[in-house]
């Protein structure tokens, strides 16, 4: 189910994708989308304040263990968007993903497959295939 859903959003791309086929306008698209995140998140919280950002070094114990690091970290973020800054972040993400699978159309990757495989390396390898 998941898989055609993926295969069927790359195909909606491909076939909307016209004006901005080259692998360079994709490259710059995709940046520019993912800014409009980052600056949708960042209204969110400076222009509407249903969200705030309160953040400080975390505070961990000398002897935690690396199991028990994710209780003292914290994302920093406090409250949840509202209905209409969740619209925008929404849209923007969208578009994010939108210029995301024209780039694996364009390399003939399967958005799908990297998931699929992102998510094994996450489960097989846990914390270390961050680094």
């Amino acid at each position: 189910m998941h898989d055609k859903c993926c295969l069927d959003f790359q195909a909606a791309v491909d076939q909307y994708l016209i004006r901005h086929r080259s692998i360079l306008d994709v490259l710059t698209k995709y940046q520019e989308a993912t800014a409009r995140v980052n600056r949708a998140m960042a209204k969110a919280v400076t222009e509407c304040g249903c969200v705030t950002v309160q953040a400080s070094r975390p505070q961990i114990p000398p002897d935690a263990t690396y199991s028990e690091l994710r209780q003292f970290m914290s994302s920093h973020l406090s409250g949840e968007p509202c209905a209409a800054c969740r619209e925008i972040i929404a849209k923007e993400l969208g578009h994010s993903l939108f210029y995301l699978a024209a780039l694996c159309n364009l390399t003939g990757l399967n958005l799908h497959d990297i998931m699929r495989q992102e998510r094994s390396n996450l489960t097989t390898l846990g914390a270390y295939h961050l680094s």
